[in-house]
């Protein structure tokens, strides 16, 4: 027994020394903002890598899906969106699906975007970059 019991303490004390990494790792998080008034998007396909950890969640959700868990938001005409990313991406390419089922692609700058000029429901997909992984955040407005 004690011999186990050792042995069971070596392998925990070299599983300590070896590899596990320093802290935990969190996946970043993608808010959008509106009026002041910030809310969480939909986060999908998470895939991170850092020290000898590699994390991948890629979700079957599709567009539609995540759009309907988020809560649409009611903006104006030409209302400003911004954008508060989490970990300092190094790349965001934004989508906006129309309610015809068109994609286009969408102009950001200093992680601000503009409303639409005409009426009408839009999906919106972030797909954000890191040295160290990828995500994708969605969320829908709907244009007054």
């Amino acid at each position: 027994m004690k011999k186990f019991i050792i042995l069971t303490l070596i392998a925990i004390i070299l599983t300590g020394c070896n590899g596990f990494p320093k802290g935990t790792i969190i996946q970043p998080e993608g808010k959008v903002i509106v009026n002041g008034e910030k809310y969480t998007m939909m986060p999908n396909d998470f895939e991170w890598k850092e020290d000898n950890v590699e994390i991948k969640d890629i979700s079957s959700s599709d567009i539609y899906k995540l759009a309907d868990d988020f809560k649409t938001l009611e903006v104006e005409k030409s209302d400003i969106l911004k954008f508060e990313i989490e970990k300092n991406p190094s790349s965001i390419t934004i989508t906006k699906l129309n309610e015809d089922g068109t994609i286009e692609n969408v102009e950001m700058k200093d992680y601000e975007i503009t409303m639409p000029f005409k009426e009408g429901y839009y999906i919106y997909e972030l797909k954000v970059i890191w040295d160290k992984g990828k995500e994708t955040f969605v969320f829908d407005v709907d244009v007054k």
